[in-house]
């Protein structure tokens, strides 16, 4: 069994077939360079013959220049009453000119006779005739053993005669399907070594996640002698997703030591699966394992002290070689060992660390929650130590909402303030409150702090946080995150009044980022506009 592994990447097609996924060609074109760097063997980019997007991508694929990756394209067997040569899907796989050709067939008999509507002996037909086409013409061809391990548990010799009729015609790869995502892993493990033992055809792993197994079964499947994985970038794909390439990779070249990427490598997976997740408009989970935010943050007290001493003791790898690193949480639950570590990752000097964690529990008891707005959190201790100046001073702000019958309502802010010596009185309209006092901040500073123009708010959080008060008076707490394009920053405000709260969080992240530029104020005359 050898430790090299196959990588296959399916985020382009597989993957895309996830709700709230919707790729542009460009998109795509970008992610294959991002997928190409990272190292990954195969990139499956689409299905040429089903839509005009994919047959205009792979008209942009011919262009590429990969290093590493070999592009692939994907379709299904010939269609029964049609041979090969004019089967307009098989043709559009040609069309493609990719090196790389996966077609995929049906091992299950309840989809050969409800879905194609064909008998078994068909079906064979179908499969060895295309496999045996595409590989007269092509460099490198995969089959998928589509539901493979559902039609296996039907009927077992059905299934591998598929696999046998595929295997004749010597594809590259026989792929093993767990399209419904409902397999066990002691079950892929037990057929994957039986189709090793009478397959010669070297063997691959496809799995959905509808069990909330799909890195198990494709870990069991490589254990039972599987050498080419497929998977998504942070398991996109339809229905819960397919097998996610961010907690698979890791796995095999951390836990099971076989050769994936290599350590240089394997440090850009952070970056790749937060990059992937920019351009599908979809947040990456905190929670995700190895690149998740979360993946190795300690908020506990004991855990923080423990780590501070060893990694080890509550770090299963270290954070670095996956391309993340550790957090620190800071709570009502934090002890000194929190704001020690904290203050060295901020590179702040803590001074008087028992009054500072008094004043954070005080806090969080009124409603405020540090562990996302680290960037409140070093504010609030630059405060308590004296070592912060106002870049700016409140003097007013109003916020009006318009409606007019059916039309959408506009919001209008007005806000003055004085910077120095100088004091701006300026308006500002935006699609709610919050968006048009945020509008109206920036408007009164750009010309003191130009760097506040690359600026922009990506995302806003709010949550009622007690029932103290009755209904919509109820206090609440709005967690912003910030962006100029560099980094992120989250910060905080707690209020009965939920535009008071985002004016809190607004300013935070204002300020922030000013103290992090070392701004001064700019040296204009004083003026006073509206609108």
């Amino acid at each position: 069994m050898s430790d090299m592994i196959e990588i296959y990447d399916t985020t382009l097609r597989d993957g895309s077939q996830g709700e709230g996924i919707n790729f542009s060609v460009e998109d795509k074109c970008r992610i294959v360079e991002h997928l190409d760097s990272l190292g990954v063997d195969f990139i499956e980019g689409g299905w040429p013959g089903s839509n005009p997007r994919d047959m205009a991508f792979f008209e942009r694929a011919k262009k590429f220049n990969l290093g590493h990756a070999r592009l692939a394209a994907f379709g299904a067997t010939r269609r029964k009453n049609l041979q090969c040569a004019d089967d307009p899907s098989i043709q559009s796989l040609l069309q493609a000119e990719t090196p790389v050709v996966t077609i995929f067939g049906k091992s299950w008999k309840l989809h050969v006779t409800d879905a194609l509507r064909m008998s078994p002996a068909e079906n064979l037909d179908v499969i060895a005739d295309s496999v045996c086409y595409l590989a007269a013409r092509v460099p490198v061809v995969i089959y998928d053993a589509e539901h493979f391990f559902d039609g296996y548990r039907d009927d077992p010799d059905y299934a591998l005669s598929t696999l046998r009729a595929a295997a004749s015609h010597n594809p590259h790869r026989i792929v093993l399907c767990d399209t419904n995502g409902g397999s066990l892993p002691d079950d892929v493990t037990r057929i994957t070594q039986r189709v090793a033992s009478e397959i010669r055809v070297p063997l691959g792993i496809h799995c959905h996640n509808d069990g909330d197994l799909a890195t198990a079964n494709t870990l069991a499947a490589v254990s039972a002698g599987a050498m080419h994985v497929q998977g998504t970038i942070n398991g996109y794909g339809e229905r819960c997703g397919n097998a996610n390439l961010c907690s698979v990779l890791p796995n095999l070249e951390l836990k099971l030591g076989r050769n994936i990427l290599g350590p240089e490598r394997l440090a850009k997976l952070r970056e790749t699966a937060r990059f992937v997740s920019e351009i599908a408009n979809l947040a990456l989970a905190s929670t995700a394992p190895y690149v998740g935010d979360s993946a190795f943050a300690h908020k506990g007290g004991v855990h923080v002290s423990a780590v501070e001493r060893n990694p080890e003791t509550y770090e299963h790898i270290k954070p670095e070689t996956v391309g993340n690193r550790r957090r620190v949480l800071v709570s009502d639950l934090s002890g000194r060992a929190n704001l020690h570590a904290k203050a060295r990752e901020l590179n702040l000097d803590m001074d008087e660390e028992q009054r500072v964690l008094d004043e954070l529990k005080r806090m969080e008891h009124a409603g405020y929650e540090f562990e996302a707005a680290e960037a409140s959190f070093e504010l609030l201790v630059r405060k308590m130590r004296g070592t912060y100046q106002p870049y700016f001073e409140l003097i007013e702000f109003q916020v009006i909402d318009e409606h007019r019958g059916a039309l959408m309502p506009m919001s209008e802010a007005t806000i003055k303030l004085r910077v120095g010596d100088c004091i701006e009185h300026t308006a500002a309209n935006g699609t709610g409150p919050v968006h048009a006092l945020d509008q109206a901040l920036r408007r009164a500073l750009d010309r003191f702090y130009p760097s506040l123009a690359d600026v922009r708010l990506v995302d806003y959080k709010v949550r009622v946080i007690t029932g103290n008060l009755s209904g919509t008076a109820s206090l609440v707490r709005v967690l912003v995150f910030s962006s100029d394009g560099d980094s992120k920053w989250g910060t905080v405000g707690v209020s009965a009044n939920i535009v008071e709260a985002s004016w809190r969080a607004l300013v935070d992240a204002v300020e922030y980022k000013l103290m992090r530029d070392s701004a001064a104020p700019e040296p204009i005359l004083q003026r006073s506009t509206v609108g």
